[in-house]
């Protein structure tokens, strides 16, 4: 393909050339009285004064929002604000979500499908909202004040949750159908409480998940190689953190619930939340925050409305026939020209009509600089396989809802006196993934990297499918183990029974748990990476929102596929997969469907991977001449 697009450019007739006198406005020097200007990202002219003091921006030059002078402000002294607000955010949020659906079926009298189902939609939601937080927080208000309005709303939504807890007028009556008390479901008053809290701790969501993360790496200087070891390192950090607060959550936090009281259970989240507001505040003085830069959604549309107007040109054989101005924006760097998507390219072809007198740009929706059509190309690329990644967390959601109700049918204990609680499972894949980072990053990757001809090692897209593929092993492992609970309780006459007598162990359900955090490990991570490395730089917030958005159509997707096959199977002579007695049900059907399915995206994601072009700046060539002949500049092959 590279080669075919390469003759069909050298096969273009070339434009003439504008005069001398258009070219050095285009460049940025004013023909009529000489002052330099340059242009920012929509074309508005801008003094090269201002990229001199961008260039200044290590030394302790500030912009609108604040200092960057890293002796003063940022660097390491605020990772205990920033690491200790996201460990805590992370053990509320998990100590809540891990054991919810024992809360919902043991307190609210939800059915299993009904609590799987309100699960899925809270999750997705909470997985959704980071859309919109990434767009006001790139576009209008900044990380800052985007991360403190998250923590607030999540806080005030986990105390609306505590409350169904501590007081037993909101929640269901207690019931005991065996004694003769019917379970009665919630009022409506009851349902409203608990749908607010759900609603709004996930808006709360939509402000932490995608500004947590770059929010930290703004603090360290990304120009230079000790800045860029910083980030790296809080990586690490980060994913350590964040690794640590799962595994407290699914095991001390979910023993509270099951063995202390909900209480307590609901009331040490919030107040973890409450100390992570407390500790990300406290830090607001030493942090860099950089200032928005404005809606890159206006920026594409530009680009869609100028190559519009202009379809009728042809593309000129010489860049220099481009708008290309230079870059002012904090965290931006020129991106090579590629020969993808090469309609888009005429939006920012030059004619004299598109500028006015003193240089500046005339109508920025019908001229658009380089940068701008490379960034709407980069998205682009991205799109379909981003969107192969929602398999992955269709997969994961399932470990999050029915595991956890097959394991209160099984043997959970391990010795005489201790049992393992039934949400804590999860642990499991925790402790996986947690080993195996570091075996990725010290055996794997050198391995991967003395096998490959040109020294890379595993890619990230590789890195990515190797994680698809292991969570359709997950989901057979998962289908396998199911398969056996329920022939052993069917053939020891426990169909209608289904909590006595079950002697399988639970540590059956280990190896399901552990391939998933291993493949969490190369699809999840990955895909961070992935998102965060080929976005552009300007939209590594909404970058981070289209992790959390896959995770949110996962969710969804997992309802929706939920709800279809419990309402599809089943009938006459034959029980419903998802049937609310479990042993009756063909829950390892369900799991083989969802392997099924995971198998058909490995299919496309292979194929989709194989067109992909890996994002390239003009720093990582030589400088852009020419796009016929050797000098043409596109992106690399996977």
């Amino acid at each position: 393909m590279a080669a075919q697009s390469q003759m069909e450019l050298r096969s273009l007739p070339a434009v003439p050339k504008l005069d001398d006198t258009r070219r050095g406005i285009m460049e940025g020097n004013n023909a009529e009285d000489g002052s330099n200007f340059t242009s920012d990202r929509r074309g508005t002219k801008v003094p090269m004064e201002s990229i001199l003091a961008f260039d200044h921006r290590n030394e302790g030059q500030k912009d609108e929002e604040g200092s960057f002078d890293h002796s003063s402000k940022g660097g390491w002294k605020t990772m205990p604000f920033i690491i200790g607000n996201e460990a805590c955010e992370k053990l509320a949020s998990l100590g809540l979500s891990s054991n919810l659906i024992i809360y919902l079926t043991s307190k609210f009298h939800m059915p299993n499908v009904t609590a799987s189902y309100v699960i899925n939609v809270w999750l997705g939601s909470t997985n959704l909202t980071p859309l919109l937080g990434a767009f006001l927080s790139d576009s209008y208000i900044g990380r800052y004040w985007t991360i403190s309005l998250g923590c607030t709303a999540s806080f005030i939504g986990m105390g609306l949750l505590s409350l169904t807890a501590i007081f037993p007028q909101f929640r269901p009556p207690p019931c005991n159908v065996n004694a003769g008390t019917p379970c009665r479901l919630a009022t409506g008053a009851q349902n409203a409480l608990l749908y607010s809290s759900f609603t709004v701790m996930a808006i709360g969501a939509g402000g932490i998940r995608p500004c947590s993360v770059a929010f930290g790496a703004d603090q360290f200087d990304y120009t230079s190689e000790k800045g860029k070891r910083s980030i790296q390192s809080f990586f690490n950090w980060y994913y350590f953190s964040f690794t640590i607060a799962m595994m407290v959550a699914l095991t001390i936090i979910v023993y509270i619930q099951d063995d202390v009281s909900w209480s307590w259970g609901l009331c040490i989240p919030t107040s973890l939340m409450f100390l992570s507001v407390t500790s990300f505040l406290l830090g607001a003085k030493l942090y860099i925050r950089v200032r928005p830069e404005g809606s890159s959604l206006t920026s594409f549309l530009q680009v869609l409305v100028g190559a519009v107007r202009k379809r009728h040109l042809v593309l000129p054989s010489q860049t220099s026939d481009y708008y290309d101005p230079p870059q002012i924006g904090v965290l931006k760097s020129s991106m090579a020209l590629t020969d993808q998507f090469m309609f888009l390219n005429k939006a920012s072809i030059k004619i004299p009509q598109d500028f006015k007198e003193d240089g500046s740009v005339a109508f920025p929706w019908r001229l658009c600089s380089l940068q701008q059509v490379e960034e709407l190309k980069s998205v682009i690329r991205l799109a379909p396989i981003w969107s192969t990644t929602i398999s992955t967390f269709v997969c994961l959601a399932q470990l999050n809802t029915f595991p956890v109700l097959q394991a209160e049918l099984m043997d959970r204990h391990v010795g005489k006196h201790f049992q393992i609680p039934a949400g804590s499972f999860g642990f499991f894949s925790m402790v996986a993934l947690t080993l195996f980072l570091p075996i990725y990053d010290r055996f794997i990757v050198p391995f991967s990297r003395r096998m490959t001809k040109d020294g890379k090692g595993i890619t990230l897209l590789q890195r990515m499918g190797i994680g698809m593929a292991l969570t359709v092993i997950s989901m057979a492992f998962a289908a396998t183990a199911e398969r056996k609970r329920r022939n052993l309780a069917v053939s020891h006459g426990f169909m209608d029974t289904p909590r006595d007598g079950i002697t399988m162990s639970a540590l059956w359900l280990v190896p399901q748990f552990s391939v998933a955090g291993v493949a969490e490990g190369f699809s999840a991570i990955g895909q961070i990476e992935f998102l965060y490395s080929q976005f552009p730089e300007n939209m590594r917030s909404i970058a981070g929102a289209l992790f959390f958005l896959s995770m949110a159509l996962g969710n969804y997707l997992s309802s929706f596929i939920v709800s279809i096959v419990h309402n599809t199977t089943g009938g006459p002579g034959h029980h419903n997969w998802l049937a609310q007695n479990l042993n009756m049900a063909k829950l390892d059907n369900f799991y083989w469907l969802i392997a099924g399915y995971g198998t058909l995206n490995l299919v496309y994601f292979v194929i989709i991977a194989r067109w992909y072009r890996y994002k390239a700046t003009v720093n990582d060539h030589t400088a852009k001449t020419s796009i016929t002949g050797q000098d043409k500049q596109i992106s690399p092959s996977p």
